[in-house]
């Protein structure tokens, strides 16, 4: 269905067709816990456009930077590389003053999670997790260690690509959004259920861009990953 205009709220409505189904057999775990009933919309009021607002006050001085958050004795193993971009809304505006958080395996495809037993090392000097706030013209900035590929249960021999993942919070984000930033030539995305069910025209906006003007000498690469909230160029969002 093509975007158009809420006159209730003054944002576009969600471009469904930009972002995977809800369920998607090949992946397996949607056919266990999508809806299978219509959803029922809800009417958004004040409360809903103006907050709540999630944690933008609390943010310590090196939450942007995972080479450094958690790092104990040393820095982490691994490519440094540098996720920059903007946060755009519907019609290519700035949407400052967003709470962008991110987490993700080490380089090793290990999450520092008790539910995570991949027979792959944890790093000591690596969270894996961290958040930023979006400036006045929309842009974000993480300094982190590429993510490792892992073995995951959905089918024989599945590997996850190497992701980041993102969530977005804002004061007029009517609920959390998050999504998952992929890298250029992954000879995995061909192969991953989660990133095939996005819709074939929306993929290519999942996939960061290599930027050699991101990228700082002698220190780390970097790429380039713009979010943009609704319409039709919208970035897909997880259900």
């Amino acid at each position: 269905m093509p975007s158009r205009e809420s006159s209730a709220t003054g944002y576009t409505r969600r471009d469904w067709g930009s972002h995977p189904p809800l369920i998607h057999p090949d992946y397996k775990s949607t056919v266990l816990r999508g809806p299978t009933k219509p959803l029922v919309p809800l009417p958004a009021g004040l409360t809903e456009m103006t907050g709540p607002v999630y944690g933008h006050e609390a943010l310590a001085p090196h939450d942007a930077d995972l080479t450094r958050n958690g790092a104990r004795n040393g820095e982490p193993v691994g490519e440094r590389i540098i996720i920059t971009g903007r946060v755009l809304d519907e019609r290519g505006r700035a949407v400052p003053n967003a709470l962008i958080e991110i987490w993700q395996a080490n380089a090793a495809g290990r999450y520092v999670h008790a539910a995570d037993q991949h027979a792959a090392p944890l790093d000591p000097n690596f969270f894996g997790g961290g958040r930023c706030v979006t400036d006045q013209d929309g842009r974000y900035r993480f300094y982190t260690i590429k993510p490792g590929a892992y073995p995951w249960p959905n089918h024989f021999n599945a590997w996850r690509p190497n992701h980041i993942h993102l969530s977005l919070f804002g004061t007029g984000f009517l609920s959390r959004l998050v999504t998952q930033l992929y890298f250029p030539g992954d000879p995995l995305l061909d192969l991953d259920p989660i990133f095939l069910g996005t819709p074939a025209a929306a993929r290519e906006r999942l996939i960061a861009r290599f930027s050699i003007d991101a990228t700082e000498e002698g220190f780390a690469l970097g790429y380039e990953f713009d979010i943009v909230l609704r319409g039709p160029l919208s970035t897909p969002m997880e259900g």
